[in-house]
């Protein structure tokens, strides 16, 4: 690509992003990718995270895309990475795209199998971190006060 060509369509870590949006805001549509995170990478690569991810070119682009693969490797703080001390593995990760969503899945059906208390809470589709179920996720027939024929004076 020359460096006056624009691109609108830009693919980044295996996703399309559009290429009219400024470099981070368009990051921020990744999964696993936040605003904050998308700042702090686009820092340590040297990138304005001002710029439209149109106008990059394909050096930065393939550069941007390898570090969306490694977060772990650009030495970030081990708070921002998204999957911390991994119960399988040990280590610090930072899990982005299908990976991501794969990861959490095999989480719950692992909480299932060894029928932990968030396991049986998935299992039942009730809430799992600690909300209040009296009112709030409700599900199914909606229960409520019968208007009644003819009440509506003060009759006996």
């Amino acid at each position: 690509m020359s460096s006056g060509e624009f691109r609108y369509i830009v693919r980044v870590a295996g996703v399309d992003l559009p290429g009219d949006k400024a470099i981070v805001y368009a990051l921020a549509d990744i999964k696993g990718i936040g605003v904050n995170t998308a700042y702090a990478v686009l820092r340590k690569l040297g990138i304005d995270p001002h710029r439209l991810l149109g106008t990059l070119s394909d050096e930065e682009v393939d550069k941007l895309s390898e570090a969306l693969k490694s977060i772990e490797k650009l030495g970030l703080p081990e708070w921002m990475l998204n999957r911390r001390r991994d119960p399988v593995t040990g280590e610090s990760r930072h899990l982005i795209t299908s990976d991501l969503l794969v990861t959490v899945r095999n989480d719950i059906e692992l909480m299932k199998k060894i029928k932990s208390y968030k396991g049986i809470r998935h299992m039942l589709g009730l809430k799992v971190r600690g909300q209040r179920t009296r009112t709030t996720g409700r599900t199914g027939v909606t229960v409520g006060v019968k208007k009644g024929k003819g009440k509506a004076g003060g009759g006996k």
